[in-house]
Parts: structure tokens; C-alpha cells; sequence
């Protein structure tokens, strides 16, 4: 009974154990020094050589990746010398103490993570203060693309190969090959410049767009067998050409965003102190939820109509069960275990992938941490970025056995 999960939590210790050992070697065994490169080039080799001293990195590589390992070990024995590599700060750490004898004591606790080449602070603490932030737009990110997504799915599924199914197909794909440091920067320049003051619409393209889409439309209902024009694309590419080509009359000026360009979750009011701002958290919210919504459409439309191909769906039309029940009660729950999976994976992915668009927005999360300790080649803050993620990753699936398990009987 109990041999199975402890199976899959040793399998997923391994992964993360294996992650923070690949990363560890990658950049000790690279031809760059880090302690050059947060000195510079200009200071003295005596300065050079104290620094390497204070963070132990005149060991040799074998002490120094025991010495990483004893850090991350769940129970460990340390010296009471705080100048020795193998001390850890007690109070540094979330466990336990105990004094095995006058000169060493025993921890049990979460991996330690050592300290910032650049700021001195620890890891844990960084990655305490940074990480709420990231998990904040990732879950709120996921979910918004995942109920969005499901909805326009099952949509899509119960209108298929009509011009709204079309639409969204086109949007979906758009949004899936779109890279999300560009749809940052689009974003910004769009909500947080162009559009911050007005928004500025043109009459002019939407009545084009009306009636190229119907004509098109119109084309494509007579003449079925010819489909080589998208009666979604069409009507988006004309109202562009005339948007361009429009003149100045027949505009309508409505209230612009108000957005700002960059921005985290605290601000500092000067009458109130620290406060919460979660206007700043919609432009990178907006921009992580792009791919994974695309994504997720396209897998529970097809999903869908997979489904609803099926046996038990048509004894399901045949016992008198309306088309609504049909679809919530049977094909529904038997076409979201490949959604379930790809978000999931969106959600772990989100987190990695939070990098570019927490620089471009200025969102103080670990995003914007890994960005910066790549950039210096802070290895201790590098190391416990990754391993969050991992760690993410490997929860994640946990998570999602449970809820397959609610969702499948075939499971259990």
C-alpha cells in the first residue's frame, strides 16, 4: 500500500537532487571565474584571494560538492566554527537543533542554500521573498488560461468548422506561436504607451472587417469544397490594411489603460507605507496566460470531439439525455485528462519561464532574481532558483496522479 508513493517521492528527490547537481557542475566546470566577474578585472590578486577564502571557493572541487551536498542534506552535523565551510548559521535554517557535543551540533532541515556571492543574504530568504510574487502570477495566470480555455474549447467542440470555431482556432494558434518575451514587449508598448492615455478606434476597419468577413463567409458557404481562404484570417488581415490606410475622421476615442510600464506587487506609499498594487500584475499576468490559453483550446476541443465520437456518447443520445448533459456529465470529465496534463505542465513551465517577463515588467519575483544572478553568476542563488522549479515540477505531478484518480475511475 505504501510502497508505491514512497516509491514516487524517492523518484522525485531524485530528479530534484539530480537538477541541483547538474546546475552545480555546469558552473564550476565553466572557463569563467565568478569571483572575476563580480570584482572586476581591476582589482588586486590579494583581494581576489580573500574572497575566494570567505566563500570557500579555494577548496577543491570534490570538497566543495560534498560540501554542497551536507548543505542540502535533510539531517546534518556541523561545527560550532563559523569559519569552517561545513558551519551552518542555525539560525539561517527552518529545522531543529541539537548539541551532539561541545563543538558540533545536529540539524534536521529543509535544504540549505548558502548565501549570495553578491549580497551576502541568504538564498532561503531570497528565494522566501521573491517566490510569492512569481507563484502569484503563475496561478492566477494558469487558472484564468484554464477556465478560459476550457470554455472557448467546448465552445469550439460544439460548433465545429463554423466561422466562430474558425476564429478561435486562428487566435489559439496565433497565441501558441507567439515567444513571450515578445508578447511582453508588444504588451507594453501597446496597453502601458500607446493606448495609456485613449484608445483609439477607427470605425472605418471594423465596417470592413463586418463585411469582408461576411462576404468571405458568405463564399465560403456556397463554394464548400473551396478552402483555401480562411474566413477568419481574412476579415483581421483587410481591417489591419485599413487601419493603416484610414484617415483621421470616423474615430472613436474611448479611456485609455492607465497602465503602468513596470512594476511589482508592493509599492512604497509615502503616507501608507508599503501596499499591495495589483494593477501592476495585469500586463505580466495578460502575457503569461497567452501560450497555455492557446494550448489549452486546441487540446479540449479535440479532446471533445474525440470523445464525442464514441459508443457510450451516442448510447448516452440514445437512452434521451439532452445535448448539455451529454456534454458535461460524459464527454466533459472523459476529455480533460490530456488538458489536465498540459496545464499542469504550464503551470511548472510558467514559473521557469517567468524569466524575460518579470525583466520587462519589473516584477520583483524570482524571476527577476535568476535574471540577475545569471547575469552575475551568483551560483548559490542560480542553484536554489533551479531547484524551487524542480521541486515545482515534481509537486505538480504529484498533484496531478491525485486529481487524475478523482477524475478517472479507470484509474483507481
Amino acid at each position: 500500500m505504501f510502497i508505491q508513493p514512497l516509491r514516487k517521492i524517492g523518484y522525485g528527490l531524485s530528479i530534484v537532487l539530480g537538477v541541483a547537481v547538474v546546475v552545480f557542475f555546469l558552473f564550476h566546470l565553466s572557463a569563467a571565474d565568478p569571483v572575476r566577474s563580480i570584482l572586476g578585472e581591476n582589482v588586486s590578486e590579494d583581494v581576489i584571494e580573500n574572497t575566494r577564502k570567505k566563500w570557500h571557493l579555494d577548496e577543491s572541487l570534490s570538497v566543495q560538492f560534498l560540501t554542497f551536498l551536507h548543505q542540502l542534506s535533510p539531517l546534518s552535523i556541523h561545527p560550532n566554527d563559523p569559519q569552517s565551510n561545513w558551519y551552518i548559521p542555525p539560525a539561517e535554517v527552518t529545522g531543529w537543533k541539537w548539541n551532539v557535543s561541545a563543538d558540533h551540533f545536529m540539524l534536521l532541515k529543509l535544504p540549505y542554500l548558502s548565501r549570495s556571492y553578491i549580497s551576502g543574504e541568504s538564498v532561503n530568504t531570497l528565494l522566501a521573498e521573491s517566490l510569492p510574487a512569481t507563484m502569484l502570477l503563475a496561478v492566477i495566470s494558469t487558472l484564468l488560461a484554464s477556465l478560459i480555455g476550457i470554455g472557448l474549447g467546448v465552445w469550439s467542440a460544439i460548433r465545429v468548422n463554423t466561422l466562430g470555431d474558425r476564429l478561435i482556432l486562428t487566435l489559439s494558434s496565433l497565441g501558441m506561436s507567439a515567444p513571450s518575451f515578445f508578447v511582453a514587449v508588444f504588451f507594453a508598448w501597446l496597453f502601458a504607451v500607446h493606448w495609456r492615455e485613449t484608445i483609439a478606434i477607427s470605425l472605418l476597419p471594423l465596417l470592413l472587417a463586418v463585411v469582408v468577413g461576411g462576404g468571405v463567409y458568405g463564399f465560403q458557404r456556397r463554394w464548400k469544397g473551396n478552402s483555401r481562404f480562411s474566413s477568419s484570417i481574412w476579415p483581421f488581415g483587410m481591417a489591419m490594411l485599413a487601419w493603416i490606410l484610414s484617415p483621421a475622421w470616423g474615430v472613436i476615442e474611448l479611456p485609455g489603460t492607465q497602465l503602468p510600464l513596470t512594476g511589482s506587487l508592493y509599492e512604497l506609499d509615502p503616507w501608507e507605507g508599503k501596499i499591495v498594487s495589483f494593477q501592476n500584475m495585469i500586463l505580466p499576468m495578460l502575457t503569461l496566460m497567452i501560450r497555455p490559453l492557446g494550448v489549452v483550446v486546441q487540446l479540449t476541443r479535440n479532446s471533445i470531439l474525440e470523445v464525442l465520437s464514441q459508443d457510450f456518447i451516442r448510447t448516452a443520445y440514445a437512452k434521451g439525455l439532452s445535448p448539455a448533459r451529454v456534454m458535461w456529465k460524459h464527454a466533459l470529465p472523459n476529455a480533460l485528462n490530456p488538458v489536465l496534463t498540459s496545464i499542469s505542465g504550464w503551470f511548472a513551465s510558467l514559473l521557469a519561464g517567468a524569466v524575460f517577463v518579470e525583466f520587462v515588467f519589473g516584477w520583483k519575483g524570482l524571476g527577476q532574481l535568476m535574471f540577475t544572478a545569471i547575469e552575475r553568476q551568483d551560483l548559490p542563488v542560480i542553484s536554489g532558483g533551479v531547484m524551487v522549479i524542480a521541486t515545482a515540477f515534481v509537486l505538480i505531478g504529484f498533484l496531478m496522479d491525485g486529481v487524475y484518480r478523482w477524475l478517472d475511475p479507470r484509474v483507481r
